[in-house]
């Protein structure tokens, strides 16, 4: 009896020190997320970095949230001519994770200074703009995840072509990796959801160019918008969805874009990367959803062409799957990035 007592105290003591070691990590973790480590004035995580262009000099803003190491993700939000804003869903999930993330508006977006030159617009420019705002932030091959979402999964792309070796992740959001596979998906399968009337009514304002008629967005915001954009109630939409949207660059938009997210006519109308995905090793996770305006059958073909890719599917989710399929989304996304800190270079998800 007495032995059996003592065993039971030994086991019960264990376990409490256990415990106690997991909460201790656990707030020292906490701590170490929370840790201040800007010098000089202190700006609540905020670096406006300048960049050299053609053109001259110009200031882009980011914002740090969190202090992890080992574990930084740069978010390029999408568009073009969006800002960070609509990102700020991550709040929600990622500290609590101890995942560092950080904000930056693109040159001509949010907070960024906005040189109001067509000319700047330029898929390359963005890729050595993001370069020098990686230099600026201190980030490298060992804690460096990029995470580009829509336009900015294009420029995600097409930036790991170019400096893979200075990345530990990348995470390809909700976009497709060939601009005409896009536009034939949106006219072979997307525009045959919308109503006859409906559709007609939007090519007769497109035929005329007339894309500023205040009709062609009324026609698109609940037979598109809503149904493909962010499966929200239009009136329900998140505050910074419409905060972040509200913002856009038009000039950037449709220069890039064209004039609405019903398939593509802008400088990117002819951008293909899809041949050109296997020669990137770094780990990549391709993020598709079942109601995106972009295929994810050929997301999920992208994850294929990797050299080390993983798919995370959204089957509630759409473009903005960050807000219609939040718990898929962010499972998915932290599973990865812990994965990959872990040594992984696949993740099953």
């Amino acid at each position: 009896m007495k032995n059996a007592f003592l065993k039971s105290i030994f086991f019960i003591a264990v376990i409490s020190l256990l415990i106690s070691c997991n909460q201790k990590g656990a707030t020292e973790s906490g701590l170490n997320y929370l840790t201040d480590t800007e010098t000089g004035i202190k700006t609540g995580g905020i670096k406006v970095i300048t960049i050299s262009t053609p053109k001259g000099n110009f200031k882009v803003w980011t914002k740090r949230m969190g202090n992890n190491p080992k574990i930084k993700v740069l978010l390029l939000n999408g568009g073009p001519g969006a800002t960070h804003e609509y990102f700020e869903c991550f709040e929600s999930f990622l500290p609590k994770e101890g995942v560092e993330f950080i904000y930056y508006d693109q040159l001509g977006c949010g907070n960024s200074d906005n040189p109001n030159d067509v000319a700047m617009w330029d898929l390359s420019r963005y890729v050595e703009e993001v370069e020098q705002v990686r230099v600026a932030l201190g980030l490298n091959k060992d804690n460096f995840y990029l995470l580009g979402h829509s336009w900015g999964g294009i420029l995600a792309m097409d930036y790991a072509m170019k400096y893979q070796n200075n990345l530990r992740g990348l995470i390809i959001s909700n976009m497709m990796s060939s601009a005409p596979d896009y536009g034939k998906y949106a006219e072979d399968v997307l525009s045959k959801q919308f109503k006859p009337e409906v559709l007609k009514e939007i090519r007769e304002i497109e035929a005329k160019k007339d894309f500023s008629n205040p009709r062609y967005m009324e026609l698109l915001m609940p037979n598109f918008y809503a149904e493909h954009i962010c499966r929200i109630p239009l009136q329900n939409w998140p505050e910074p969805v419409n905060r972040s949207f509200s913002k856009i660059n038009q000039s950037l938009y449709v220069t890039m874009q064209g004039p609405s997210e019903f398939g593509l006519s802008g400088k990117l109308e002819k951008w293909d990367r899809s041949q050109d995905l296997k020669k990137i090793s770094t780990p990549t996770l391709v993020v598709g959803a079942k109601h995106d305006t972009m295929d994810p059958k050929h997301m999920e073909w992208m994850s294929t062409q990797f050299q080390n890719g993983s798919y995370l599917y959204c089957p509630n989710g759409s473009h903005m799957s960050m807000y219609d399929d939040q718990e898929t989304y962010f499972n998915g996304l932290i599973k990865f990035v812990k994965g990959i800190d872990e040594g992984q270079k696949e993740i099953k998800l």
